[in-house]
């Protein structure tokens, strides 16, 4: 084992284990309540539901780029970025249900489809820069870690004793093992600038998310809420156009 794989294995255990010695985290009841509760065109909270249509695009369009060109990606990522976009496509359909009525029934249908970009993005990024072999290895046992997460939740809660300590695991995780990947093996795939900007976006993504009655206030125009989904979606939207970078240059 070299040095760059023991450092994210231990930063990995570590992660693991202070969620496991901290208490148990419970669904705050007061997610469920967002600035933005128009009705328009008949639909309950219309800009938090609509605002959900990007990601099917950028699924879409990905799934057209990957089947497109068979030199964009690696035979052995193939399977794994075909399962990220359509994580991301299938996230219009879970966050738009939430959306239209928002409690912990619904958000358990939000929350597994971004499971699947979670997991599937991990193994892209360990095929990209460290082994493909094990990318395309991860990927199954990563998946199910992800639905098992959301499902250990859900039971929790239904128990009175919610825990979101294996979802925040698997959330927040992955975007600290992906910048310590690229760094560590920097030379190892030309998707590194837009590895970076799909970061930033997912960070602006979760700032706009707290300032969601702030935002909202200036104008009543976009919460964000609805500001952050559009964020959100500019972050698989960020590896799509690397992709089509890359096939560009193939070309």
């Amino acid at each position: 084992m070299t040095w760059q794989s023991a450092l994210l294995a231990a930063v990995s255990l570590g992660a693991i284990v202070v969620a496991v010695i901290a208490d148990p985290v419970a669904q705050d009841p007061l997610y469920h309540l967002f600035a933005d509760e128009r009705k328009m065109a008949s639909v309950p909270n219309f800009m938090n539901v609509m605002s959900n249509l990007p990601f099917l695009v950028v699924g879409i369009w990905g799934w057209r780029i990957i089947a497109s060109s068979e030199e964009t990606v690696m035979p052995t990522t193939k399977l794994a970025w075909n399962v990220f976009f359509f994580g991301i496509a299938l996230t219009a359909f879970g966050s738009g249900y939430f959306h239209l009525e928002p409690n912990n029934s619904t958000l358990v249908w939000d929350r597994l489809p971004m499971t699947i970009g979670f997991m599937s993005l991990i193994s892209i990024v360990i095929s990209e820069y460290f082994s493909p072999h094990l990318g395309r290895k991860l990927l199954l046992p990563l998946l199910l870690v992800g639905a098992g997460s959301v499902a250990y939740w859900a039971h929790t809660e239904s128990l009175g004793v919610g825990d979101l300590r294996p979802y925040a695991i698997v959330q927040f995780l992955p975007m600290l093992l992906i910048p310590m990947i690229i760094v560590l093996y920097k030379t190892r795939s030309n998707l590194g600038r837009y590895v970076w900007w799909m970061i930033g976006f997912y960070v602006a993504a979760k700032v706009a998310e707290q300032l969601d009655d702030n935002l909202y206030a200036v104008g009543q125009a976009v919460s964000g809420h609805t500001l952050k989904h559009l964020l959100a979606s500019l972050a698989p939207a960020s590896l799509l156009y690397g992709l089509l970078q890359r096939r560009g240059r193939v070309q």
